[in-house]
């Protein structure tokens, strides 16, 4: 099968530039490379494709050989082509490997640059404190500047030296076979300098680990989950990277009467037998204090009564949520012999008019006949 024109397969005009060819490659390998292509053979095909006409065109006896002779020019059988353009693929192969893989390198040899790593802190409050907001002082750890070697990690009296691995270039090139690509120098780990005698205090770090104090401001209406961002203050960077973030999740303790829906607040509140058959009128705790409801005449348990506002005001908007009242009718106990006579009288009574007194009862007992007749 005839081979593609390499300027057609870079996308790029026959008078491209060194620099738009590279561009054109990095665009291909990145859309092609097979560790984002895996098991995908058409793509892996278009990699290869793509890597030799980089190879060629980047070499300037190459494409002198292939603009005039095409393929057969740079065909190593007929004797075209030669070795000096492999130096400048690989450095662009070097940049794409970097890209895909999240190192650092390419050309000029520089040092791998790395933000610090984000922390994260899980702070536990009580529900009136995210209500109404809070500030809490946490103590996270901190990497700092030793004071033994000021930042150096060299013993006092020493200095840190060039690495002989890499010259200080922080990066190494390694071949293997075919690639050559350039990866983080083993030896000094991409800082471009070692350390003959460590400082004692740090290990040769120049950093040594500390609690840090850090005032965290809540704002009212935070839910479970949330998480607040404090800037700079995760991990330091690496060679001279910024430094990470601190995320503070936020979890709410527990509450003993308060159960949160969003903005909205639920809770139980029993009330008597009598209470619930006549009515009266009862007090229910809220964030704010307590507060009065009436209860009708002839309350079912489960019933929910709603106090609008009573709620969590929105995180965002401030629009406060509401307080919903799940009255439960509580079943006397401990009764006296005098207490059960009584029921047993008024049980008496309200099962001879039962459909008149307990027409809940009633009718669901006439559907279970109905289920059974059937």
């Amino acid at each position: 099968m005839a081979k593609r024109d390499l300027y057609e397969i870079l996308g790029v005009n026959r008078d491209a530039s060194e620099d738009e060819l590279k561009k054109a490659y990095r665009k291909l390998a990145m859309k092609y490379h097979p560790d984002r292509n895996p098991d995908n053979k058409e793509a892996e095909e278009k990699f290869k494709e793509a890597k030799e006409a980089y190879e060629i065109l980047t070499d300037a006896n190459k494409r002198a050989a292939y603009d005039r002779y095409g393929h057969e020019g740079v065909n190593p059988q007929m004797g075209g082509g030669g070795g000096q353009g492999f130096d400048g693929f690989a450095d662009a192969f070097g940049d794409i490997f970097g890209d895909i893989f999240g190192g650092g390198g390419g050309r000029g040899g520089r040092s791998n640059v790395y933000r610090g790593a984000d922390l994260r802190y899980n702070l536990e409050i009580t529900l009136e404190e995210a209500a109404r907001g809070a500030e809490k002082t946490i103590r996270i750890p901190a990497l700092e500047e030793c004071d033994t070697c000021h930042g150096s990690g060299a013993k006092p009296g020493t200095q840190p030296k060039t690495c002989p691995t890499c010259g200080g270039a922080g990066q190494v090139r390694i071949q293997q076979g075919f690639f050559s690509i350039q990866q983080t120098c083993p030896k000094c780990h991409g800082s471009g300098r070692i350390i003959p005698e460590p400082c004692t205090s740090c290990g040769g770090a120049g950093r040594v680990k500390r609690q840090k104090t850090l005032e965290v401001k809540i704002p009212a209406g935070i839910d479970n989950g949330m998480r607040l961002r404090h800037s700079g203050h995760g991990e330091p960077g690496v060679n001279g990277g910024p430094p990470g973030d601190l995320y503070v999740e936020i979890h709410i303790r527990q509450h003993p009467v308060f159960q949160r829906d969003g903005d909205d607040l639920h809770c139980e509140m029993p009330i008597s037998f009598t209470t619930a058959a006549l009515g009266g009128e009862i007090e229910i705790p809220t964030l704010d204090g307590a507060a009065n409801i009436r209860i009708p005449p002839e309350t079912q348990s489960a019933k929910v009564f709603r106090l609008r506002g009573k709620g969590i005001r929105n995180v965002r908007s401030g629009a406060p949520g509401d307080l919903m009242v799940h009255v439960i009718v509580e079943t006397p106990v401990k009764l006296t012999e005098r207490q059960k006579e009584l029921l047993r009288e008024f049980d008496e009574i309200a099962s001879s008019n039962a459909e008149r007194h307990n027409p809940k009862a009633n009718s669901w007992m006439d559907k279970v006949k109905d289920f059974f007749s059937n």
